[in-house]
C-alpha cells in the first residue's frame, strides 16, 4: 500500500463524517430557529392575552371604586 492509498483511505471516511455531522449540524439549527419561533410566537399571543384580562380587570376594579365612592 503507498502512501497516497493510505492517506485516502484515512482522508476519504474523515471528510465524509465531517460533511455528514456539519449538515446535520445546520439542520437542527434550522429545527430550532423554527422552535424559538414558535416560543416568540406565543409570547407575543400571552403578552396581548394578559393585556387583556388588565384592562377589563381595571375598568371592573374602575367600576368598584366608583360604587364605593357614591
Amino acid at each position: 500500500m503507498t502512501n497516497v492509498q493510505l492517506y485516502l483511505s484515512i482522508g476519504v471516511p474523515l471528510v465524509f463524517n465531517s460533511v455528514l455531522i456539519g449538515m446535520l449540524l445546520m439542520y437542527m439549527d434550522r429545527r430550532f430557529d423554527a422552535v424559538n419561533q414558535r416560543f416568540d410566537d406565543m409570547r407575543g399571543l400571552w403578552l396581548a392575552e394578559l393585556h387583556r384580562v388588565e384592562q377589563v380587570l381595571d375598568a371592573r376594579l374602575t367600576h368598584l371604586e366608583k360604587e364605593l365612592d357614591k
